[in-house]
């Protein structure tokens, strides 16, 4: 999928009816998904499916965040916000950071304390430790670094141990690894962990897989999980199989606003699409 082809679609087609109010929803939140916020070019990867935001652009995406009227905050503020179905005050946006890299500490959350916007990290728990650990070779945060970033009222969640593709893996491997991450991370912080982020990309076309693995969650004790699904959170939606609008050094002021105000959202069909079709060839 190209990135200029989504930028394009949801600029020049999905934007327009979406300011008609075609497919536009009162009652959502937009969540978005980052991972390192770095100056990593990373060379050879497409531009949709990079994982780095450079410090001045993710400075650039809170401040538009402010501009449009918009404050970050945590998934479970967002979902607080969406259950309490209030219309009144800032348009909360929940902020997510996924692999618990260490340049949250020294490049996002600088940013994030500057505008009074909070976040939640998910965690894969393997990778962090009283000594630096390194993962897809970045420096991850230390056990120190996330309790001083929750007193500062960042939250923390769980993404798993060893950040495996558990689709595929026999199910007492996915409880361990769903179990101990969400044990570890409550033992470090002496606090309750509800949240909970799938690693590499949801399932979504395999629906019995889906099934048990938010059974397995809720036994576990967790009470929401993030995906990398596309699109923003409604009322009503599935707490277990939360939408995300994925966002890195690509995303310009046009594109980042039409993501939060529901012009992207389009692109879920194609990916659950390509994901069937996939999941056919056997290729997931």
């Amino acid at each position: 999928m190209s990135a200029r082809f989504d930028r394009y679609l949801t600029l020049s087609v999905f934007r327009p009816l979406n300011f008609v109010g075609f497919g536009r929803t009162e009652n959502c939140v937009p969540i978005l998904m980052y991972h390192s916020i770095s100056d990593d070019p990373e060379t050879g990867v497409h531009p949709y499916y990079r994982l780095a935001t450079s410090p001045a652009r993710f400075a650039e995406h809170m401040q538009w965040l402010r501009n449009l009227g918009c404050v970050g905050v945590s998934v479970e503020e967002a979902l607080a916000h969406l259950a309490g179905g209030r219309s009144d005050g800032p348009r909360p946006v929940g902020i997510t950071f996924d692999d618990g890299f260490r340049d949250f500490h020294t490049a996002a959350w600088p940013v994030l304390r500057r505008f009074g916007f909070s976040a939640t990290m998910y965690l894969p728990t393997g990778f962090i430790g009283a000594e630096r650990k390194v993962f897809r070779e970045r420096e991850c945060l230390t056990w120190q670094e996330v309790r001083e970033l929750r007193a500062q009222g960042i939250r923390f969640g769980s993404h798993t141990v060893d950040h495996p593709k558990l689709h595929g893996l026999p199910w007492k491997d996915i409880e361990r690894e769903l179990r101990d991450s969400k044990a570890q991370i409550e033992q470090e912080l002496a606090e309750e962990v509800p949240g909970f982020a799938y690693p590499f990309a949801f399932p979504q076309e395999d629906r019995a897989f889906a099934k048990t693995f938010t059974e397995i969650l809720r036994g576990q004790g967790y009470q929401n999980g993030v995906t990398t699904v596309i699109g923003r959170v409604q009322a009503g939606d599935d707490p277990f199989s939360l939408r995300r609008l994925p966002a890195n050094s690509c995303d310009d002021e046009a594109l980042f606003a039409a993501k939060l105000n529901g012009a992207y959202d389009w692109l879920s069909v194609p990916q659950s699409l390509v994901r069937r079709v996939k999941a056919r060839r056997g290729e997931t």
